[in-house]
């Protein structure tokens, strides 16, 4: 990807760790996108619903919860996924600090299940596709154990940062930071807050 002002890929090298006695790693989800979160669809509706969410921006209207702010604002450097609804609410949560994006941060994928005679909100398509890709449905999209494979190079990468800085912080997606946040857990970090299906949602994970 190429670097724009005060956004760089994350190919480039990264600090050489040195000790610190506190570890912080803040794994937040996005703002509300520009997009309907909740429209009832049809199976195929909720197909194109998927795409439509994933090429949304943030919500023009949408503001940064200020305790938010408080915990990255002055943080030197923020992490990112490559979606617009991610970098985007990094950049309104840490207008100052130098934004790395990278695609290792997306969401795990949904496929959209073929259940004809349905209609539903996206919201419980969404909850079926999840529970359906646990369970082997993914038809040409990243796998349960790619994704968990994934979340633990992305936690390689907040640790490092967590090392050489104190705190690392990561705007990204609901369930993938679910994923990361599991992996920091295996590694010793204790878990402050909860994983909530609700935008700006952030969790601190702290370690000794």
């Amino acid at each position: 990807m190429t670097a724009d002002r005060g956004k760089k890929a994350l190919s480039v090298d990264l600090p050489v760790p040195r000790a610190h006695s506190a570890l912080r790693i803040i794994l937040i989800r996005h703002g509300q996108p520009a997009i309907a979160v909740s429209p009832r669809e049809s199976h195929r509706g909720f197909r194109h619903y998927i795409d439509a969410y994933e090429a949304a921006g943030l919500d023009p209207g949408e503001a940064a919860p200020e305790d938010i702010q408080e915990l990255v604002g002055e943080l030197a450097t923020v992490f990112s996924s490559q979606k617009k609804r991610a970098h985007e609410s990094a950049r309104a949560l840490a207008p100052n600090a130098e934004l790395v994006v990278d695609p290792l941060f997306a969401e795990a994928p949904l496929a959209g299940p073929p259940i004809p005679l349905l209609r539903m909100r996206v919201t419980k398509w969404a909850v079926i596709a999840r529970v359906l890709w646990y369970a082997g449905y993914h038809p040409g999209i990243e796998n349960y154990r790619k994704a968990k494979h994934r979340a633990a190079a992305a936690a390689d990468i907040l640790l490092r940062r967590a090392q050489a800085d104190g705190t690392a912080a990561l705007v990204a997606h609901g369930y993938f930071n679910f994923l990361i946040g599991r992996e920091l857990r295996r590694r010793g970090f204790r878990k402050l807050g909860t994983h909530r299906a609700r935008f700006w949602n952030a969790v601190r994970y702290e370690r000794d």
